[in-house]
């Protein structure tokens, strides 16, 4: 592992404060020793009725792979009565990534960058949406089926400026820019 930049990742998940045990043993068993040439982590507390959540998501690079890891927490239920918390690690390679999409929101008055969403398809997940089909008579009553789209949507990171400070806003741009230029070299020609 590029030792200057997994020490800067694992120093991140430490001090988030958010199960560093859990999260960093997952990213090391994922990471299998490859160097990581970018990452970005993310904790994020959820409000849910009388509860707060939180969950914490952690994107790393590698040459080959994008490995994906992503904690909850969990209130427990029938399965296990006490709270209890899951990580979950995915390992994609590179040259089946299909998609990378980068939004950024910007002020309109002196452009200065408000947050950043990260989308990244690889064709595990895709989200459907479904509408009523109409014509063009506006006195047409028949029903004409449904229209949609199928949308790629395997992985989705919003980062705010507001809640999160520019710099991780900055650091999700950075890591956006290195996954698409390492998808890219993937999937170039031999």
């Amino acid at each position: 592992m590029s030792s200057d930049v997994i020490s800067e990742l694992l120093h991140a998940v430490a001090t988030s404060g958010y199960h560093p045990d859990a999260v960093t043993s997952a990213l090391i068993e994922a990471i299998a020793d490859e160097p990581v040439s970018s990452f970005v982590s993310h904790h994020e507390p959820t409000f849910d009725r009388h509860e707060i959540r939180r969950h914490m998501s952690v994107l790393a690079l590698t040459p080959t792979r994008l490995v994906v890891t992503h904690t909850d927490e969990h209130p427990g239920d029938a399965l296990l009565p006490e709270p209890y918390t899951t990580t979950t690690a995915e390992s994609i390679a590179l040259h089946r990534l299909n998609t990378v999409v980068v939004t950024r929101l910007v002020t309109t008055s002196d452009q200065s960058l408000q947050e950043a969403v990260l989308t990244i398809s690889w064709g595990t997940v895709s989200r459907l949406e479904l509408e009523p089909a109409i014509c063009d008579d506006p006195d047409c009553t028949a029903d004409h089926g449904y229209s949609g789209a199928i949308t790629g949507d395997d992985f989705t990171l919003r980062i705010s400026a507001a809640a999160d400070g520019g710099h991780a806003v900055e650091r999700l741009l950075a890591f956006a820019k290195t996954l698409n230029a390492a998808s890219a070299r993937s999937k170039a020609p031999a």
